[in-house]
């Protein structure tokens, strides 16, 4: 039987706090009744013996500490869930804000979600294809993978974003059942209108589903928003048998909302002021990301973090780092050459690339490909700051190719035009167009069956007559 209480003991800020409350749990969602009748909404966030500790989202304004009235649910927070959820947009809390009316549920689920078992994950195999060659050639996004975009401030993560929306596809055979569930957190309204923008332009919309918190939505919302997102992402995946990925923009303001809740809480802080428990609230979203034997469905995710200062040791990326299979580093002195997208390649990782390319995936020579691009990007920063010392013109015939290769790598392969798809065998080609600059015998990472095949320098003849002056920077 559910009992409505009256009156506060507390409020300080949006918390409030009742005293002789029994049989509250944790995470159990409240109404709260104003004495004009208004109603708001409200979450547990501790328990202290008869004492409970509630998040208002709505904020303390108006609030009486003689006559409010609390009712329990009995209830964690749950989200309706239904397949009419594609092409709709939701707010934080994942109710409509599209104008088209609410929906009608097939169930509803527990948006903190299940622990997945480990034995019962599948291991992440199969790529998708976003149509970026830096990503698809030398970090490749696998299905059940969580591969994080760390940028910084100022830079086009929101354009990569929705560039990854409007072209990510996995195989034909099973792309109709292929769908993006897209959650922005503490964006600003420009920045959400252009994600919408583009959305409905491109058509991606029709495959998406938006969650969207704006910087002046509540900040309990904002800490909710991922966790409906991931429910919704788990409904289509593993009840229906959909492919899902999630992004997840921006996992600064996520972490930045948490310090603030736990500030409010008088929680004893831990590095540069972030709760102690930040490592493990990360992990709760990020590892519900997988495979799980018994469904053909998966879910992977892209959250995008912007680095504090560019710092990569900064707490956020640090431990995401920790849990993630990977990173793509986007590079501000790239992005200041006008290249886009700037994605540095030699701090990017996708640690699972291996086991979901080559014969039967995208091509037999992906890997080898991948891996001697790698190296001979670390002989180009070699030759660079060789040249900054002696100058261009004391370098050996070797280190000139390198550097002549460098240009050559930015110019072509990395940048790509803001609406530019690129299939993957066009993204290999271009890598053995380029990698046919330097002399065969410098290509020690490729075996000479995978040479004789594919390594010819007359295709670098290309280059200086200008066969790709259509995407010259």
């Amino acid at each position: 039987m559910s009992i409505e209480h009256l009156g506060l003991k507390e409020i300080n800020g949006s918390l409030v706090v009742l005293d002789n409350v029994s049989g509250a749990s944790f995470e159990e969602m409240v109404q709260i009744r104003l004495e004009t009748g208004e109603k708001r909404t409200g979450r547990i966030i501790e328990i202290q013996g008869s004492r409970v500790v509630v998040q208002v989202f709505e904020g303390p304004s108006s609030l009486s500490l003689k006559n409010t009235r609390t009712r329990f649910s009995g209830n964690p927070m749950r989200l309706p869930l239904s397949l009419e959820m594609l092409g709709r947009t939701f707010n934080g809390a994942g109710e409509p804000i599209d104008g088209c009316g609410s929906i009608y549920p097939q169930k509803y689920a527990d948006i903190n979600g299940r622990p997945i078992n480990p034995v019962s994950r599948v291991y992440p195999r199969n790529y998708i294809r976003t149509g970026i060659s830096s990503i698809d050639a030398m970090t490749t996004l696998i299905r059940g993978q969580k591969l994080p975009i760390f940028s910084s401030s100022g830079l086009c993560h929101n354009k990569l974003a929705a560039q990854i929306v409007r072209q990510a596809q996995i195989t034909e055979s099973e792309n109709s059942n292929f769908a993006i569930v897209f959650a922005a957190m503490g964006v600003i309204n420009d920045v959400a209108e252009y994600f919408r923008k583009q959305f409905e332009q491109s058509g991606a919309l029709e495959r998406t589903i938006m969650f969207m918190n704006l910087s002046g939505d509540p900040v309990i919302e904002r800490i909710i928003t991922p966790r409906c997102a991931l429910t919704a992402a788990e409904y289509l995946a593993y009840e229906h048998g959909m492919h899902i990925l999630v992004i997840l923009t921006d996992m600064t303001s996520y972490a930045e909302a948490l310090r603030e809740l736990s500030s409010s809480r008088n929680e004893i802080p831990g590095r540069k002021g972030y709760p102690g428990y930040l490592y493990s609230d990360l992990a709760s979203l990020y590892e519900r990301a997988g495979i799980i034997k018994g469904s053909s469905g998966s879910v992977t995710q892209i959250p995008i973090l912007t680095m504090p200062g560019g710092d990569m040791t900064h707490p956020i990326p640090d431990l995401t780092g920790y849990i993630t299979e990977g990173q793509i580093v986007l590079d501000p002195d790239l992005d200041r050459k006008g290249l886009y997208p700037p994605v540095a390649v030699l701090p990017s990782l996708s640690r699972l690339m291996k086991d979901g390319i080559g014969e039967g995936f995208t091509r037999k020579d992906h890997a080898t490909v991948a891996n001697q691009l790698f190296a001979s990007c670390a002989k180009v920063v070699d030759a660079r700051a060789l040249a900054t010392v002696i100058g261009e013109e004391e370098l050996s015939s070797s280190d000139k190719k390198y550097i002549e290769f460098g240009r050559y790598f930015e110019k072509y392969f990395l940048s790509q035009q803001e609406d530019e798809e690129r299939q993957t065998e066009d993204t290999l080609n271009l890598s053995w167009d380029l990698l046919s600059l330097l002399p065969r015998e410098d290509l020690d990472r490729i075996d000479d069956d995978m040479l004789d095949e594919y390594y010819d320098p007359k295709k670098t003849e290309k280059f200086n007559k200008g066969v790709l002056k259509n995407k010259d920077r």
